[in-house]
């Protein structure tokens, strides 16, 4: 890896081509222009990330060195909450962000905050997050911003990490402190938590000094990426009670600018970075979920207990969504379409009155 002190890494391009399997033969050179796309990014290169720093490998190799991807990690950019307010203003062409980060900027992408949808395996969750991507309600938010997305970084499912005594059932979460966004938040709050919605930096100070209890983030790889674990106790190991999105935009403006064959290698290369992103992730399950079973406490919680989980603190929070949003956006139809995405539909499960 390179020096994150000037706030741009750049990373060997064979290194990643490999570490990504992307290979060097995944197509004919692309000729266009010589250009160059700043990309605001926070924290340092990880799992998370790993559709940027793939993108941005196979890009340059693709197109002979022709199109730079240049990878601002540490906020050099931009603070983290600001990234869609960069892209509306053309300050960089391409920028990840996170929706929870500012719920007001994004309230319909706010709908893959909802505890409890059904994610239950990497199919599921790339169905559903494309399915919220091309409703007109989202496509219209982000245009707002002058941003399109391409692609979701696919975040898992998050669990909770924590110190202090561990919350074996649902009354184990009253009084505590927790670092949960977005829906999850309300449903830490319908558990009788205090919600906090700390960026991803802020987290390892107020767990270590005590003003956080618990911090919620996409298992496993956020909370070893923000060395959670080092100040934690416990991990909730089966909980899954939801995620968040944290997706990879474009400027409209930038990309519409981009020659047709640019474009199309957008497409063409799509498939090869979202593989590189989902395996990202299963290999760094495979080296830090051992390590944090043999450190840590894990809790495990039963059947009736998640039942109860979802009673208390799933449907409620998404009906309440649907109801505060419902004048603004077709929050329903959101929801809807989440569920259609798997084969389901909202409340089939619903307990009987």
């Amino acid at each position: 890896m390179g020096s994150i002190g000037a706030g741009v890494v750049r990373l060997s391009l064979l290194t990643v081509l490999v570490a990504f399997g992307l290979g060097t033969a995944s197509g004919a050179t692309v000729d266009g222009p010589q250009l160059t796309w700043d990309v605001s990014l926070w924290g340092k290169p990880r799992a998370g990330t790993a559709v940027a720093d793939a993108l941005a490998a196979v890009v340059e190799e693709r197109t002979g060195g022709a199109w730079q991807m240049t990878l601002h990690y540490g906020e050099a950019l931009s603070k983290s909450r600001e990234n869609l307010d960069g892209i509306a203003i053309e300050a960089f062409q391409a920028a990840m962000f996170c929706n929870f980060y500012h719920p007001r900027k994004n309230p319909a992408l706010m709908v893959l905050t909802m505890p409890f949808l059904p994610m239950s395996d990497w199919d599921a969750n790339r169905r559903i997050r494309e399915a919220v991507y091309a409703h007109p309600a989202v496509a219209r938010e982000m245009a707002r911003w002058n941003a399109m997305i391409y692609t979701s970084t696919f975040l898992p499912q998050y669990e909770l990490l924590g110190r202090g005594e561990p919350p074996a059932d649902l009354d184990g979460w009253k009084g505590l402190t927790v670092r949960a966004g977005g829906g999850l938040g309300q449903a830490m709050k319908l558990l009788g938590a205090t919600p906090a919605s700390s960026t991803a930096t802020e987290v390892y100070t107020g767990v270590q000094q005590g003003t956080m209890d618990a911090a919620s983030f996409p298992f496993t790889y956020g909370h070893v990426s923000y060395r959670i674990h080092e100040v934690s106790e416990w991990f909730t190991g089966n909980l899954s009670p939801g995620t968040a999105d944290c997706p990879l935009v474009f400027g409209i403006t930038a990309y519409e600018a981009l020659p047709p064959q640019y474009k199309q290698l957008l497409e063409d290369v799509k498939e090869e970075v979202i593989d590189a992103q989902i395996q990202a992730y299963v290999d760094v399950d495979a080296e830090n979920l051992p390590m944090l079973k043999e450190t840590l406490h894990e809790i495990r919680y039963t059947e009736a207990q998640l039942a109860q989980f979802r009673a208390r603190a799933g449907r409620p929070v998404i009906d309440a969504w649907i109801s505060e949003n419902a004048r603004r956006f077709d929050a329903s139809g959101l929801v809807e379409a989440v569920f259609a995405a798997v084969g389901r539909t909202y409340g089939e499960d619903r307990d009987p009155d």
